[in-house]
């Protein structure tokens, strides 16, 4: 990966769109956006999604479900509302992550900074803030484009239940999810199949009890031997994050990003969570420990 640099992967068009008092609110990124562009400890190349075609986007959804996302105008769930010009959103941060699996192929760290998000999406089901699985979809490009073997690592407070869904006993991926248990949306509290990993934590975990059990994915993550790591980001077991109740600081992300660039992995990472005002600062410390690598 080439040292101390980063390819953020973004459209501002993402902004434009609102669910009325909902936490997943354009300030997200585009306050981030205005951190990363004034910081000067990190060298960024910034580029757009990569575009996508409704084959690479169906190996992770049915059909109806990807007609639903593109023509309905009903809310999906209570926590998934439409919004105008849905389909295109939901396009772009596809195109996002898939932007940011080939930057990674290409030898950047990456990161998509883009909404909506994803993780909780299945194949048939958009939740929990999600359309479409958009780490999902890239993590099946990048095998269908040749890759051997992808390792999914989901720090987001919640479970990664799409994902895990979309990729239950496939061959060549595996799920590595660490979360809040029991917390939304109920599921990953044991292992699953024969590659679907879950490492619960309860709530008001101790940071360093917190820590130990991200470092067991990753030592298992290493022990799997990814040619491809894709990273569903979420900033929400923050001690901060108004809906979690987990204890993480922003150093803790820094650890995160420093012991995910020491595994020697080509590596991608999309925006899943994170809702608390210091997202911005988290993501940065994130960044800064991807960027340096670990000591």
């Amino acid at each position: 990966m080439n040292n101390k640099q980063v390819r953020i992967h973004t459209d501002e068009r993402c902004l434009e769109y609102r669910g009325l008092n909902h936490p997943e609110r354009p300030e997200r990124v585009a306050d981030t956006l205005r951190l990363l562009r004034e910081q000067s400890s990190l060298a960024l190349d910034w580029a757009g999604p990569h575009p996508v075609g409704e084959e690479t986007v169906l190996r992770a959804h049915s059909p109806y479900h990807l007609h639903e996302i593109l023509s309905t105008t009903a809310d999906l769930d209570p926590d998934t509302p439409w919004v105008p010009d849905l389909g295109h959103h939901a396009w772009r941060a596809v195109g996002g992550a898939v932007g940011a699996m080939r930057s990674a192929l290409e030898g950047h760290a990456a990161f998509s900074l883009m909404r909506p998000p994803g993780h909780h999406a299945t194949r048939g089901r958009a939740m929990g803030f999600c359309y479409l699985n958009n780490v999902a979809i890239a993590a099946l490009e990048a095998l269908a484009e040749g890759v051997e073997r992808v390792a999914v690592f989901d720090f987001d407070v919640h479970h990664g239940n799409g994902t895990e869904a979309i990729l239950i006993e496939n061959p060549r991926a595996a799920t590595f999810s660490v979360h809040q248990f029991p917390c939304y949306p109920h599921t990953g509290a044991d292992h699953l199949g024969s590659n679907c990993f879950n490492y619960p934590v309860a709530p008001q975990t101790p940071r360093s009890a917190y820590r130990e059990a991200l470092a067991r994915a990753l030592a298992d993550i290493a022990r799997y031997q990814p040619r491809l790591l894709a990273v569903s980001a979420g900033f929400d077991a923050f001690v901060r994050d108004p809906i979690a109740q987990e204890l993480l600081e922003a150093e803790d992300y820094h650890w995160l990003g420093r012991q995910i660039r020491s595994l020697g992995v080509p590596v991608f990472n999309v925006l899943e969570g994170g809702y608390s005002q210091e997202l911005p600062q988290l993501i940065l410390a994130y960044l800064e420990g991807l960027a340096h690598g670990a000591a």
